[in-house]
């Protein structure tokens, strides 16, 4: 078996002795022949600032400085473009939206990576626009889909591994079928939940929602998933639907804000998302035409929490609670980067 080797015996000397997070995050890179070490640690009283240590060879000896400390931008490593110009990669917490990409601007002196300018991240760069196959990290998708289409693009992800055969964008043409098939006792635990992220400063997302065959004690909707979350949708019971308005409460259950009969077959919700510095707010609506909108419940005051360790993400799902087999077909979600009119 090989040895254990430290290659650096303090990492985060660097950013000085009054550390509170130890160096970690550790990512590697080969140019022209040197190595350099990108690592994040966290000065107590601090901000996450980023220490890069360099070396001939990959087993040392490293010499190390501190690279970046400005807005706590950092965690990451290096990028080079086709046509010559270095980035570094990193991001910034930033409340309820979770953790934000920073392209920040790299020079070459004397063999070292200088981040930023002057020092500092810049808020804005001058750069070309993406034209690559996925151009935003978010995406409207209307459900439509041809033989040489991806059934979901990578701006979807699952809450949990996903079973394949609850899913279905062919059974019903044009519409995401999503059908239970275990006891959950709330959207939490609810396997097959959809999910995509919210974006900042501003975002608004709409769905419609068939509920036709949902079952007794079914429930189904939008939701802003995070370990404190809140979501609209049809709750299925005793024979009726209801719209309903639903939030964490202060002991981390969940805690039905508004109820409202429904005898509509059809219903969009829409739910607004607003970071606009730190604000982390959200208001829920719902409408029957997809036209005039209704607030319903209370507004969720959102928060970053490290159990889920990521922002707000919407998610689409139907989870059961007594009988398994209901399902419930999403016709379209849409995303705007501006919060859409709520009446």
């Amino acid at each position: 078996m090989p040895k254990s080797k430290v290659l650096i015996e303090n990492a985060s000397a660097p950013a000085g002795n009054n550390i509170g997070l130890p160096a970690e995050g550790s990512q590697l890179f080969k140019v022209k022949g040197k190595y350099y070490l990108f690592n994040i640690t966290w000065p107590k009283n601090g901000m996450r600032t980023v220490v890069i240590h360099r070396a001939d060879k990959i087993s040392g000896p490293y010499e190390g400085r501190l690279a970046l400390q400005d807005k706590g931008v950092a965690q990451g490593g290096l990028i080079d473009t086709p046509d010559g110009k270095w980035f570094s990669y990193l991001f910034r917490d930033r409340g309820a939206v979770g953790r934000i990409p920073y392209l920040v601007p790299v020079t070459w002196k004397d063999g070292w990576p200088e981040l930023g300018v002057n020092g500092k991240v810049p808020y804005t760069l001058n750069l070309p626009s993406n034209k690559s196959l996925i151009p935003t990290i978010v995406n409207s998708d209307d459900f439509s889909r041809n033989k040489k289409d991806r059934k979901l693009p990578l701006v979807w992800q699952w809450n949990h591994n996903p079973v394949n055969t609850l899913w279905s964008l062919s059974d019903r043409k044009g519409y995401l079928r999503l059908t239970t098939g275990r006891i959950d006792t709330s959207v939490i635990n609810a396997r097959n939940t959809l999910t995509q992220r919210t974006i900042g400063p501003v975002c608004s997302a709409t769905i419609s929602l068939d509920v036709s065959n949902m079952k007794d004690r079914d429930n189904a909707g939008f939701l802003l998933l995070q370990k404190k979350y809140g979501w609209v949708g049809v709750k299925a019971e005793n024979g009726k639907k209801s719209i309903v308005m639903v939030k964490t409460n202060a002991d981390g259950g969940q805690e039905e804000q508004e109820n409202i009969p429904l005898e509509e077959k059809t219903i969009q919700f829409k739910i607004n998302c607003d970071f606009t510095d730190l604000k982390d707010e959200a208001t829920f609506f719902y409408s029957l035409d997809g036209k005039s909108w209704n607030a319903i419940g209370n507004k969720l005051k959102m928060e970053y929490t490290l159990p889920h360790f990521m922002g707000y993400r919407f998610g689409l799902f139907n989870y059961a609670t007594q009988n398994t087999g209901g399902y419930v077909d999403f016709d379209y979600f849409h995303i705007t980067d501006y919060l859409a009119q709520e009446n």
